[in-house]
C-alpha cells in the first residue's frame, strides 16, 4: 500500500518540468555572429590556435606568390570536385546545403580549396626532388606490416586478455571480436590492415619494429587505450603515393618551423 502512495521518480520529474514550464519562457538563441564567435574563441583560450593556422595559410600564400606558383582553373575545379566527392556532395543543392550548415560562404570555401592546392604545389616545388633520397636513406622506416589488434580502455582488461593469449592458448580472433573496443578490429577479428611503420602511432611503431611474424606484443598504452598486437606478416617497403606525400609533409612541417 505504501509503495502505491509514493510517487515514482518519473512522476517527480514530470511535475518539476510542468512547474518550470509555467514559470520559464524559453527564448530562442539566434545564430552567433562573427564577433560573438571571436569573443568565444578568446575566452575559451582557443584563439591562438586559430590565429596560428591563419598565419600558416598567409605564409603559404606569400611564398607561392614569391615563387610564382599558381593553379589553373582546371586544377581548382578538380580539387573542388574531389572535396565534394569525398563528402558525398553529389550536386549543387547538396553542396549549398552543406555550406549553409557549416556557415561558410561559397567564396570562402573556394578560397580554402585554392590554398590547399597551392600548399600541395609548394611542397612539391620545395621537396619533390628530394623524396627519393629521403626514402632510400630511411628505407627501414617505410616497411609495411600486417597487424591485428585488440584495443581496450583499461589496463586490467588488457592484462587479462594477454594472460589468456599466453597461458590458455586463446584465439586472438575470438578475443578481438569479444573484447576489442576498436570497431575495425572487432568486426574483422582483430585484423586492422597493412600499414607502413611511419603510419603507426609512435608507441606502436617502436614496439613492432623489431618483432617477428606471428609474435604477440603488448599491452601498449597510447592515447587511444591499451593495445595488444599480433604481427601477421612483414612486407618490403614501397614508395607509394601515400608514402611520398607523408615524406613531403614531414619535410614541409620541419621547414615551416625553421622559416
Amino acid at each position: 500500500m505504501k509503495e502505491q502512495l509514493e510517487p515514482t521518480i518519473q512522476t517527480v520529474i514530470n511535475n518539476q518540468q510542468q512547474q518550470h514550464q509555467k514559470t520559464l519562457t524559453i527564448v530562442p538563441v539566434p545564430p552567433a555572429t562573427d564577433a560573438e564567435i571571436l569573443v568565444y574563441l578568446r575566452r575559451s583560450a582557443k584563439l591562438s590556435e586559430i590565429a596560428a593556422l591563419a598565419e600558416r595559410d598567409a605564409f603559404i600564400l606569400g611564398m607561392c606568390e614569391q615563387l610564382e606558383i599558381t593553379i589553373s582553373d582546371a586544377e581548382w575545379q578538380a580539387a573542388g570536385d574531389a572535396f565534394r566527392l569525398e563528402r558525398q556532395l553529389w550536386g549543387t543543392a547538396e553542396t549549398l546545403a552543406w555550406l549553409k550548415q557549416q556557415r561558410i560562404r561559397i567564396q570562402d570555401w573556394s578560397q580554402g580549396i585554392k590554398v590547399k592546392v597551392l600548399e600541395k604545389k609548394l611542397k612539391e616545388y620545395l621537396f619533390g626532388e628530394t623524396v627519393d633520397s629521403a626514402y632510400i636513406s630511411n628505407n627501414k622506416s617505410y616497411r609495411r606490416v600486417a597487424l591485428s589488434q585488440i584495443l581496450v580502455f583499461d589496463l586490467t582488461t588488457a592484462e587479462e586478455i594477454w594472460q589468456m593469449l599466453q597461458e590458455e592458448n586463446g584465439s586472438f580472433c575470438i578475443l578481438a571480436m569479444e573484447h576489442s573496443q576498436g570497431k575495425l578490429s572487432q568486426q574483422n577479428g582483430g585484423f586492422v590492415g597493412i600499414r607502413s611503420l611511419v603510419e603507426l602511432l609512435p608507441e606502436i611503431a617502436a614496439a613492432v619494429n623489431e618483432a617477428k611474424e606471428g609474435e604477440i606484443i603488448g599491452p601498449i598504452q597510447t592515447k587511444l587505450g591499451y593495445h595488444i598486437l599480433k604481427l601477421e606478416k612483414w612486407f618490403p617497403s614501397e614508395l607509394t603515393q601515400s608514402i611520398r606525400e607523408q615524406i613531403m609533409n614531414t619535410m614541409f612541417e620541419v621547414w615551416l618551423e625553421k622559416a
